[in-house]
């Protein structure tokens, strides 16, 4: 089974937090507070992600994070790298950190690499904002209706 570390898949949520208040900065408590996450996890998610210049951070009595940039110009890519590194689902991927240690005899050498490449594609091709669509969806859709119906 392929599946992101859990970091990650806070660092999405977080994300998502930050995105529903794009204006206002908000502290790591407040993140914490009202994504449920330990305020510890949260801390470590918005210092790697800060790190990968996903998020602006300013300290001080008017400090917090915002997106460095809108939620339809970050992928999922780009939270996956900050979190976890290249996406390299085998060792033997180009660019991938560990030694395969068959390498030499394996008849797949270099196989895997479009398997990766597709997977890299398409997490690049899917938004912070695209993964936040559903919930903006079923708000305009619930607005929609009330407007159709007065």
């Amino acid at each position: 089974m392929l599946r992101l570390s859990k970091m990650t898949d806070y660092a999405v949520v977080v994300m998502g937090q930050l995105a529903s208040r794009p204006d206002c900065r908000q502290s790591a408590a407040s993140i914490a507070e009202n994504t449920g996450l330990p305020t510890a996890t949260v801390g470590q998610v918005l210092k790697a992600l800060s790190i990968s210049d996903l998020v602006d951070g300013t300290r001080g009595a008017y400090g917090g994070y915002l997106l460095s940039r809108s939620p339809s110009a970050i992928s999922v890519a780009e939270i996956v790298v900050a979190m976890d590194g290249p996406v390299a689902i085998t060792a033997c991927v180009d660019g991938a950190d560990d030694p395969c240690n068959v390498q030499a005899g394996c008849l797949l050498r270099g196989s895997w690499d479009a398997v990766n490449s597709a997977i890299e594609g398409a997490l690049k091709g899917v938004s912070l904002e695209d993964m936040l669509a559903p919930l903006f969806r079923f708000s305009v859709s619930k607005s929609s209706e009330l407007e159709v119906r007065s």
